[in-house]
């Protein structure tokens, strides 16, 4: 019974429509960059991850990076906030919206131990490993809602 009610008081809501679709891309970036909060789903080392300002991402290592050199995510697929959302097809171009990614620490993960054995002939040997990972804070994101053209 309780949920009836419960579709009952959802079903004037489903009616009303609070905004209404941009027309452009450039007026879509516009009403995402008001928000308060954004997001973007991006792909680094082969993985997408979903982003937002000052998050910290651990990734496999990177060996040509040292702690504070930054790093510019150029593959964007999606841009949203809590209200709108922007996908790329596959990508959004780098012009129109920019991350940067900040090394913080190359770290290794927790102890990993394998365990061989054969059968019957005593044989027995424990392997430990710990994969390295590098650490990256995700910048604010910036975005252009029309490319700048320079004239000369």
């Amino acid at each position: 019974m309780a949920t009836l009610q419960l579709l009952r008081w959802a079903m004037p809501l489903r009616g009303r429509c609070l905004h209404t679709a941009p027309n452009s891309t450039a007026a879509a970036l516009e009403l995402i960059r008001a928000q308060p909060s954004q997001y973007v789903v991006a792909s680094f080392v082969g993985k997408k991850y979903i982003l937002t300002p000052r998050d910290l991402l651990t990734v496999p290592h990177l060996r040509d990076v040292k702690v504070g050199d930054v790093l510019k995510l150029d593959e964007i697929h999606e841009l949203g906030s809590r209200e709108y959302t922007v996908r790329g097809n596959p990508t959004l171009p780098a012009a129109k919206v920019q991350v940067q990614a900040t090394v913080v620490e190359h770290t290794k993960g927790s102890m990993e131990i394998k365990f061989k054995k054969k059968r019957r002939k005593g044989y027995q040997k424990t392997i430990k490993h710990k994969h390295p990972f590098t650490r990256l804070r995700i910048g604010d994101i910036v975005i252009n809602p029309a490319p700048e053209t320079s004239s000369t």
